[in-house]
């Protein structure tokens, strides 16, 4: 069967399923989105209670497990402790225990879980918020579904549990992006977008693979911005040790810990193949692959770079579940789409993958939940479904890409896209 042949067949099998669903959906919205805001409404009332007290009360191990790794971090690294050495969980950058100590270097463990407790719920409304402004929901049921899509994630909880930090800075990459994208460029919107994007350098392995965007869509000067005030930052954090930067960095990639695998990603696929010394080699290449398609795809739409981003940065290098907050972001690229209405049935199939996704994404979870082996089906499904709205979005870019290719130019020389593009924070 050659490429047009199999082209055929999948417009046949959209088709199909287009003509099934789209009655069904017609005439069964409201009782559907009901029923999907009763399931995600009570999963995330007693996930996200259970994960706060986690965060605030639970003693031991597991309580605020990872926001007394930081708290000690960063209170041994000010005090000149040569933590590489000394600490095995010590494999965060210098830069990230400048831009936390705010948050965690003036108060005592019991304190900074109240601390953070409290910015856990301003950023967490803060990312609400962008959601669903963003997501072009245009209904009360709409909106209540988006709403509860990033607090009935199991992903959610986990981070607060934990005391994680992605819930913390993904609000300020997604406003930096957005102001990026929807103010007129200049000194004033190009510093606070920077300035939100250095906050979420706080964790390079989620953020590093957004700065393609910064730097293709947006023009250089932010991304400039940004990478000055990371090396400000990180000469700064290295002033209050002994050692040089270069010795700090090699002592940092000489971390025993630095080699987990966290779970589905490029680097444990590797390690169980048993081509561990693989994995930087891979994780640049698909860095540098996804630096390439942004390059190439700049001008399509912004939420389809920032879901092909996000589901990229998952994949790349070590994550654990709480990470999978990114995939937020591609779930509401398919929302946008199928709220398009589009007439070759790609928004039908941006619904059904969006409902399969919120089901995968459900708290709590099948990790920890299932034993062996169903724990390992479920993250082995789950990957499925990531793959699979990668190659929709991906697919998506490409055929805007075409359609786009004979369009005229508008006015003034200004791309046409460009001259369409929503104020979407004013």
């Amino acid at each position: 069967m050659d490429y047009s042949q199999k082209q055929v067949s999948v417009i046949t099998w959209i088709g199909t399923i287009d003509l099934i669903l789209r009655p069904w959906w017609a005439r069964h919205r409201a009782m559907a989105l009901r029923f999907a805001i009763l399931l995600m409404g009570s999963v995330a009332l007693v996930w996200l209670g259970y994960e706060a007290w986690r965060l605030l009360w639970q003693q031991g191990y597991w309580g605020a497990i990872d926001l007394r790794t930081y708290h000690g971090l960063i209170h041994d690294w000010f005090a000149g402790r040569p933590v590489y050495r000394e600490v095995r969980n010590a494999v965060h950058p210098p830069a990230t225990y400048v831009i936390l100590w705010p948050f965690l270097g003036w108060v005592s463990l019991t304190l900074a879980r109240s601390v953070w407790a409290v910015t856990t719920v301003a950023a967490l409304s803060w990312l609400v918020c962008l959601v669903v402004r963003e997501s072009r929901a245009n209904t009360p049921l709409e909106r209540v579904f988006v709403t509860l899509m990033p607090l009935s994630m199991y992903a959610t909880g986990a981070t607060i549990g934990n005391g994680q930090l992605i819930i913390h800075f993904l609000p300020a990459l997604l406003c930096g992006l957005l102001l990026l994208y929807s103010r007129p460029s200049g000194w004033h919107t190009d510093l606070s977008a920077a300035f939100l994007m250095l906050l979420t350098f706080v964790k390079p392995t989620v953020s590093v693979p957004f700065f393609w965007i910064v730097l293709f869509a947006f023009g250089v000067r932010p991304a400039v911005l940004v990478a000055l005030g990371y090396v400000g930052l990180t000469l700064f954090a290295v002033s209050f040790q002994d050692s040089s930067p270069a010795t700090l960095l090699r002592e940092l990639l000489a971390q025993p810990s630095l080699g987990q695998r966290g779970q589905a990603n490029l680097q444990a696929w590797l390690a169980n193949l048993g081509l561990k010394e693989w994995a930087f080699p891979a994780a640049a290449l698909l860095l540098a692959t996804l630096g390439l398609w942004t390059y190439i795809h700049r001008h399509a739409d912004f939420w389809l770079l920032l879901g092909v981003t996000a589901l990229a940065a998952r994949l790349w290098t070590y994550h654990r579940w709480y990470d999978d907050l990114l995939i937020l972001l591609p779930m509401v690229a398919l929302f946008r789409i199928a709220k398009t209405g589009a007439s070759d049935g790609s928004d039908i199939l941006a619904g059904v993958l969006l409902a399969i996704t919120v089901l995968a994404m459900l708290a709590p979870g099948g990790l920890y939940l299932f034993p062996s082996p169903w724990n390992t089906i479920y993250l082995t499904g789950q990957v499925v479904v990531w793959f699979a709205v990668l190659f929709f979005l991906v697919d998506r870019a490409r055929r805007e890409k075409y359609a786009a290719a004979g369009d005229a130019v508008a006015p003034h020389g200004e791309d046409l896209a460009a001259s369409h593009r929503p104020s979407m924070l004013s």
